[in-house]
Parts: structure tokens; C-alpha cells; sequence
């Protein structure tokens, strides 16, 4: 049997009794239907486990009993920074929760030409709020113990210059292999599209901060499965699923 991995904002313990908050003890009692006695796994992203048992479940009070600390991880070697062009709702929500899954170290949401979501102060806060749920989910579902951040969305030239590392942009008509690319010293960071593209300034500005066209084969991906594609093959190449 399967056991659930829970993701809690606390300070952790082994012995420690962990009385959980009114949203995560509903989750854990309504939607999971956990009793009294059942065991699961309890993380806060700092890096390691805790195995727990629900030592209490009702109206009134979930309270979890922390066993000994585990300290497993499933981070990559490679740190892979994604640079991913805003687009709409669920497609969004699909490629940072598959890049999660594929051991990303962080994303930025970028704002660009042609992206067909338009976020003032206020929404830019909720989507990063909503989207971070969205990568807890994913370190609950695939193992991860430790949280990647979502930064703030930016506009895309802001964010091109403060890169390093090996830098790759995904471009459909040109540039070069994975095969042709020589191992990164250090990081790669991947910058894809939004729904629309880039428009032809934006990819002379990514040229301009040293990034290098990326081909991945003869036919055009969607936004959603193009930098997850890229993100696959650079773990098959120089990451962890050699």
C-alpha cells in the first residue's frame, strides 16, 4: 500500500507530536480519509523526512507522532534553473508541475511579448501563491524533499542578463542538438516560450545575454511540452536519469 507524503510548513522533530492547522488537518481527514493509526510520510522542504503516524483524527484535532529523521534525498546533481514564458491556466500549472517531477531547482515565470495572460500587482501575487501550491503538490506526489522556489514574475528582459551557466533557449527552426553541446561546468538554465512564441527582438535579446539556440527534432512542440521535453533530455544526458 501506497503511504501519502504530507507537506508541513513547521519545524520538524523525531518523538515530536505535530497538531496540524485547520486547512491541512481538513485535506488529510476529508480528502486523503486517513484514520487513526494510519502511517505517512511528512516533509517542509528543507531536505529530509520524517515517517509519521496519525495518533489523532477527528472534528477537533489531526495530530501526527514524528518518528526518526530520514535524511533521503531526490535532488538532482545538475541544478536546472527554467526561465518558462507565462500562459494559460492549466497548461501553466502542467508545465511547472511536470518540471517539479523532472527535478527543476527553480522556476521564473516571464512576462513577454506575446503572452496572452496579463497579470497586474495583485494577480501576479495570487498566481505565485497558487503556483506554489502547485510545486508542494508535486514534491508530495514524486518524492522531493526539498521545495524548488517560484520567483516573482518578470518581464523577460529584466531576467535575460542575470543569467549564468550554460544557457539554452528553445527555438524550433535552428540552433543546436543536446549531442552538440559540450557538459556544463555548473548550471543550465532553459528559457522557453509562452503560448505565442517569442517574438523575433526577443530571441536577438536572448542571443544578446549568451544564450544558445536549442533544436529539439523536426517537429514543433506545444510551450507546455517543449521545455519539458528539453528538461527530460538534459537529465538523460547530463542529469540524473543516466
Amino acid at each position: 500500500m501506497r503511504i501519502s507524503r504530507f507537506h508541513l510548513t513547521q519545524p520538524l522533530q523525531a518523538g515530536a507530536t505535530i497538531a496540524l492547522d485547520d486547512e491541512r488537518a481538513h485535506y488529510l481527514r476529508t480528502v486523503l480519509r486517513l484514520k487513526k493509526g494510519a502511517e505517512l510520510t511528512v516533509f517542509n522542504g528543507e531536505g529530509g523526512e520524517y515517517p509519521a503516524v496519525l495518533v489523532e483524527c477527528h472534528r477537533e484535532a489531526v495530530r501526527l507522532e514524528l518518528g526518526e529523521f530520514n535524511s533521503r534525498e531526490a535532488e538532482s546533481p545538475l541544478s536546472t534553473f527554467l526561465g518558462l514564458g507565462i500562459s494559460r491556466g492549466e497548461r501553466m500549472d502542467l508545465g511547472i508541475q511536470k518540471a517539479v517531477e523532472l527535478g527543476v531547482t527553480a522556476i521564473t515565470p516571464l512576462l513577454t511579448e506575446r503572452c496572452v495572460v496579463q497579470l497586474d500587482e495583485a494577480r501576479k501575487q495570487q498566481r505565485r501563491q497558487h503556483w506554489q501550491r502547485v510545486v508542494q503538490s508535486a514534491c508530495e506526489q514524486c518524492g522531493r524533499n526539498r521545495i524548488p522556489p517560484i520567483h516573482e514574475p518578470e518581464k523577460l528582459e529584466h531576467w535575460l542578463p542575470r543569467q549564468t551557466g550554460t544557457r539554452l533557449f528553445l527555438h524550433p527552426h535552428g540552433g543546436r542538438t543536446l549531442n552538440e553541446l559540450p557538459r556544463p561546468d555548473s548550471s543550465v538554465t532553459l528559457l522557453g516560450g509562452p503560448e505565442g512564441g517569442f517574438s523575433e527582438f526577443e530571441g536577438k535579446m536572448a542571443l544578446g545575454a549568451g544564450f544558445t539556440p536549442l533544436r529539439l527534432g523536426p517537429r514543433i512542440l506545444r510551450t507546455e511540452t517543449a521545455a519539458l521535453a528539453a528538461l527530460a533530455a538534459i537529465q538523460a544526458v547530463w542529469g540524473d536519469f543516466r
